[in-house]
């Protein structure tokens, strides 16, 4: 079953001389729980990509469906709602906030909802992670690959319907690097979330269920790995 939906996606930057072309009418769909590899070079548009598919980055034409909602058809309001209910978005560098613990920046996204925190799926993630016991711990206390674990745990506390991944092991060593595309799979599994993974390790592509090129803004490939 069809979950997100990319229609003719463009994205322009400047104008004349100074004009770039980072998306060009792009189209595809992803299916529900599908772990989705986008590859391509640097400055193929990938991140663009990423960030329109998750409502950060307002195309400059085109359409983004998630389950069926007209994403950018929304008013802001609707729009920062869809960005922390429905999407989970994990960064290369984390993007923790250097002053809050480990279980604030987690629950971040659910307390800035104005909503309670599930307390039984919290402990559970804490779990999963293998972040017990550093539940107070600042940033700059824990290892990269702690922080990168803790922005895991922050994209999927509110069990939003799609992950996106912005290279994620990007600023990891190999072993941390397979520890979190493990992470990623195991929580595509059981909870069901569509996984979307921008990165440059083909090995990380090859887990996938299916691998989109990038180049110029444009798809050249589209391949099925597993069914």
């Amino acid at each position: 079953m069809e979950i997100l939906r990319a229609e003719n996606l463009t994205k322009i930057y400047g104008s004349g001389d100074n004009r770039v072309i980072a998306l060009d009418h792009v189209s595809f769909s992803v299916d529900k729980g599908e772990f989705l590899a986008i590859i391509g070079p640097s400055g193929s548009g990938k991140s663009t990509l990423l960030h329109t598919l998750g409502g950060v980055d307002t195309p400059s034409s085109g359409k983004v469906f998630v389950e069926g909602c007209d994403v950018y058809a929304q008013k802001e309001h609707a729009l920062a709602i869809f960005r922390r209910r429905q999407v989970g978005l994990i960064y290369q560098f984390y993007n923790l906030i250097p002053v809050l613990n480990v279980i604030e920046n987690i629950t971040l996204p659910v307390l800035m909802d104005g909503r309670r925190v599930n307390e039984e799926r919290l402990k559970e993630l804490l779990e999963i992670l293998s972040l017990k016991g550093r539940e107070n711990h600042l940033p700059n206390q824990l290892s990269g690959g702690q922080q990168q674990r803790v922005s895991i745990g922050r994209a999927l506390m509110n069990a939003p319907s799609v992950v996106l991944a912005d290279e994620p092991t990007g600023n990891l060593d190999s072993k941390n690097s397979q520890e979190i595309v493990e992470l990623l799979k195991y929580s595509n599994k059981k909870y069901k979330q569509t996984l979307i993974v921008i990165t440059h390790d083909e090995n990380i592509a090859l887990q996938a269920d299916r691998i989109i090129a990038i180049e110029d803004g444009k798809i050249t490939r589209d391949e099925v790995v597993r069914s």
